[in-house]
């Protein structure tokens, strides 16, 4: 019997029955994480590995990238080396023999200007266009030169030290002759000066930027002839593998050849003969323009120079008669321009004899042959000028240093082993511009040919392997 619900009563909640589950319903299941596509790039690459045509695409790439890689470094490292040939023969090269021209210019000029003095107050003409033209030769060079000078470098500080120090010392030399042509004797002093200026400032500034030029010489010869062996190796690498790959072939197929790996191997033994060949013959020429050119175009310089110091000092002998003199370690006392000049003919001496034993023709040794014959008369003429002076005999000195034809004077001694040295030097330099050009040519042409055959090689690689791949199909 049932009764009714009572007004205002609440609701009775249904009773669940005794025999229903009260666990709760399960969560649903996590999703396994998706496999990277990395991973599943590796395994089908190793799945696709253990068969053959997978194979041969690893070897055709192997192969194509180590032709490639071959081709690249080679057309690198002979692109630099045939920059610094082309360097050593159109840039370093001629700066070093400018610096050495402006340092003989400006000894010349040196030496005339005291020639000129000697000669009185009216100096010959010849003198005074030899003097002007040392100093437009040696202000010439000084421009050429801070044109082929980095800004701020040594060699451009030293190119405008010079610059600076050039009209000093010439105005220093217009005094000089100034007061020589009035008879007045202050001119000796500023003759001294000017020389002074010159010894101990400008020709040591022109001797720095002669090694410095020197220097950047040598570096660039250091940057041309070493072997490309990267691209050596790479190319041995790239024949190995090619030569690898046709075997593996001819053992797999039973057939002998593969035209493409063939012409691949072809042109990768064609492009690292070239290689081999063209950077030996480079080198040949390089070491030939450095041995028979650059040396013996150094001790030329350096006899030169030591000619010009000599004569510059013998006629300063008679300027300053005696008023400079040197203590021995003997304590014997001696003319400072005499010993000097007497150091400079040992220098002299010595740097023909060099000169002679680089020399490796007749062309080359006849002129240093000659140049010593001067030598010797010169100095035979400078004992006689020396006795005299010493005599009290000063005029028949000076004519001994500075006279006629008829007199025998130094002066054509002196002028004969500058002209033998100036067509000593001409000859080494036509030698060095021979064989630097021949090592430069050797390597015309092998940057662009080297990457065309790594190119034709590479294709031939893939050619051969994919008529190989075709078969499978």
């Amino acid at each position: 019997m049932t009764h009714p619900q009572r007004a205002g009563a609440p609701p009775v909640p249904p009773t669940a029955h005794p025999s229903a589950s009260t666990t709760p319903p399960s969560a649903p299941a996590t999703p396994a994480p998706a496999r990277a596509a990395f991973a599943e790039g590796v395994d089908r690459l190793r799945a696709a590995a253990t068969t053959e045509p997978g194979r041969l695409r690893a070897v055709g790439a192997v192969l194509a990238t180590l032709v490639i890689a071959f081709g690249a470094v080679t057309a690198w490292q002979t692109t630099d080396r045939a920059q610094a040939t082309d360097d050593v023969l159109h840039s370093s090269q001629p700066l070093s023999a400018g610096a050495a021209g402006i340092y003989r210019s400006l000894a010349d000029a040196n030496t005339t200007a005291s020639s000129g003095f000697l000669a009185g107050g009216q100096e010959p003409r010849a003198t005074t266009d030899r003097y002007e033209k040392d100093i437009a030769a040696a202000a010439s060079g000084l421009v050429t030169a801070a044109a082929g000078t980095t800004p701020g470098s040594p060699a451009a500080d030293t190119v405008a030290r010079l610059t600076t120090l050039l009209p000093q010392y010439k105005g220093l030399v217009e005094r000089a002759r100034a007061n020589n042509r009035q008879g007045f004797p202050v001119g000796g002093a500023y003759l001294r000066a000017a020389d002074e200026l010159m010894q101990r400032q400008m020709l040591p500034a022109a001797q720095d930027l002669y090694t410095q030029e020197n220097r950047r010489l040598r570096s660039d010869y250091a940057d041309a002839t070493p072997y490309p062996w990267c691209a050596i190796v790479l190319g041995v690498l790239a024949l190995a593998a090619l030569g690898w790959a046709q075997r593996r072939h001819f053992l797999r197929t039973n057939r002998v050849l593969n035209q493409g790996l063939a012409a691949a191997t072809a042109a990768t033994a064609v492009a690292l003969l070239w290689l081999v060949a063209g950077h030996s013959a480079a080198r040949a020429g390089l070491d030939s323009s450095y041995d028979h050119g650059v040396r013996s175009l150094a001790v030329l310089h350096d006899a030169r120079i030591a000619s010009l110091n000599a004569r510059g000092n013998e006629n300063l002998t008679l300027v300053n008669r005696g008023a400079e003199t040197k203590t021995l370690p003997d304590g014997t006392v001696e003319d400072a321009y005499d010993y000097a000049f007497q150091q400079d003919m040992r220098t002299l001496s010595g740097a023909l004899a060099e000169a002679g034993s680089l020399a490796d023709d007749a062309a080359g040794r006849e002129p240093v042959t000659a140049a010593v014959g001067s030598m010797k008369v010169w100095q035979q003429r400078h004992g006689e000028a020396r006795t005299a002076d010493d005599d009290g005999n000063y005029q028949a000195a000076l004519d001994k240093v500075i006279g006629s034809a008829a007199d025998r004077p130094t002066g054509e001694c002196f002028d004969s082993v500058d002209a033998s040295l100036a067509k000593a030097l001409d000859h080494e330099e036509s030698e060095f511009e021979r064989a630097a050009g021949d090592g430069r040519d050797a390597l015309t042409g092998l940057p662009p040919g080297a990457a065309v055959l790594a190119l034709l090689g590479a294709a031939g690689a893939l050619l051969g392997i994919g008529r190989r791949l075709s078969e499978y199909r």
